[in-house]
């Protein structure tokens, strides 16, 4: 098969091009700035990308066109459509399917699907995952929404071979691995991503307003969990995050699987200790000790949740401890991208309040006294472009001594939702309207033994090289 993808530089789309060119299917498709790191990615794999979303790639011919999200019928202001190609896909009659779709249909079926869902923490627990399943022999399949360091690749078929020993309630059906995405499917199809992927252990690892964009409020993204909650089986497993009011409520609407909560101390798998260096409690008895890397007390319960995941398919708690002690973590998950003069500048793909806080929060619990934090971000997503979250910025960059923000593209005030902070040189927050001045800021006031933390779901104008070049050259 021949398929086409529109908006196969998005991180989930590549991903399922990895994975058909793997099949051995024919993998074309087009993006508007093709970009790495996943168009690197993929013309590692021989895959053809074309620049923009013209009609004359209907001379392709392919099989089945793959649209991705990103695709709509908006149209420019002259009035000619945004997406051309899509339209003659449409006026030609010709076949095409959403990548959920694509992938429930050719790639999921016949397998034991473990799918993460979650406001936050998605990539880096369906990595911890996919890791602890690899490290038990048992070769799973997976596709995350990132690069996890131990594997190099965001998406592979896997051989799904089963643990020796070590019961699966599911027998031998070959294990895959997903992150389960709670934004929308297509333009024709409105329903969240994860709907599509029929999983057997589902993790429902956090539940907050996000995608403004898309969703009214928060009862609108529970409903959508709880569809998801719908379509695992009986023989299923629900991992839940018992800290969570909002997911408290989807279970309440209705489950018909196993629940195994995880976070609270009355839970089925909780945590004892800090977050660096803890034990693994199961129905109260210890079972195992994680020792890592990673800080925070959101990756403690990303662990515990994919501890709890990998206990379903017949991973034991002590075997994922030690696999999570060899965790490298993912790309642009506190990154360390290069240290100056004693300053260390990371890459962090925190953008939702919450996220950065965790993650400032985890850094700031590592580190020793006298040690500052400085917090470079831009508020990019759809829902902090909306401005729907930017009264939590406060609280978001408290655990900073100093936060910077690149304003460009906002029609909200910055400099008034930051205010509680001060805003201003001299004081804890400052605005900049490109990147080059935020640089400028950042460059001027920081000092040896600063950590500078850059949050972005893009890529930040290549922030991280700038600030090293400048440190460098100061």
């Amino acid at each position: 098969m021949h398929i086409h993808i529109l908006g196969i530089c998005g991180t989930f789309m590549g991903g399922l091009a990895a994975l058909a060119r793997e099949a051995g299917h024919k993998v074309t498709g087009c993006d508007a700035g093709v970009y790495p790191p996943m168009s690197d990615q993929l013309r590692a794999l021989g895959i053809d990308l074309i620049e923009g979303f013209g009609a004359e790639q209907l001379g392709l011919a392919p099989d089945m066109f793959v649209v991705g999200n990103v695709v709509s019928r908006a149209r420019l202001a002259d009035g000619s459509p945004k997406f051309p190609l899509m339209e003659a896909i449409l006026d030609a009659g010709l076949p095409y399917t959403s990548g959920p779709q694509w992938l429930a249909d050719h790639v999921l079926q016949g397998r034991h699907v473990l799918a993460v869902a979650g406001t936050h923490g998605k990539t880096t627990t369906t990595s911890m995952l996919a890791w602890i399943l690899d490290s038990a022999g048992q070769q799973p399949g997976f596709l995350i929404g990132g690069v996890p360091l131990n594997f190099g690749v965001s998406a592979r078929l896997g051989a799904g071979r089963r643990p020796q020993p070590g019961p699966s309630p599911l027998g031998s059906a070959p294990l895959f691995v997903i992150e389960a995405d709670e934004y929308d499917t297509a333009f024709f199809d409105k329903r969240s991503k994860f709907v599509h992927y029929r999983p057997r252990t589902a993790v429902l690892n956090n539940l907050e307003f996000d995608h403004a964009d898309i969703f009214d409020d928060l009862a609108a993204i529970e409903r959508q969990f709880h569809h998801l909650v719908r379509t695992v089986p009986p023989s299923g497993r629900v991992v839940v995050n018992g800290l969570e009011e909002s997911l408290a409520r989807v279970l309440h609407a209705g489950c018909w699987s196993e629940v195994a909560r995880f976070g609270d101390v009355t839970g089925d798998f909780s945590a004892q200790g800090e977050p660096q260096a803890f034990d693994v409690l199961h129905q109260g008895r210890t079972v195992a000790r994680v020792e890592w890397t990673l800080t925070g007390l959101h990756n403690q319960l990303n662990a515990l949740a994919a501890i709890a995941a990998a206990h379903h398919v017949g991973v034991a708690p002590a075997d994922s401890a030690a696999a999570l002690a060899r965790f490298q973590n993912v790309k642009r998950r506190m990154e360390l991208r290069g240290t100056v003069r004693g300053i260390a500048v990371y890459d962090d793909f925190a953008h939702h309040p919450t996220a950065l806080r965790t993650t400032l929060d985890g850094l700031r619990r590592s580190l020793g006294p006298g040690a500052r934090i400085l917090a470079v971000f831009e508020p990019r997503s759809n829902t902090m472009k909306l401005g729907a979250m930017k009264s939590q910025l406060p609280w978001a960059l408290e655990p900073a001594d100093l936060a910077f923000c690149n304003t460009a593209g906002l029609d909200w005030d910055a400099a008034q939702a930051l205010s509680p902070l001060g805003v201003g040189p001299g004081r804890r927050a400052q605005i900049a309207g490109d990147i080059d001045t935020l640089v400028q800021q950042v460059v001027q006031v920081a000092r040896a033994g600063d950590h500078i933390v850059c949050m972005s779901n893009g890529g930040f104008g290549g922030i991280h090289a700038k600030l090293l070049n400048s440190l460098q050259k100061q």
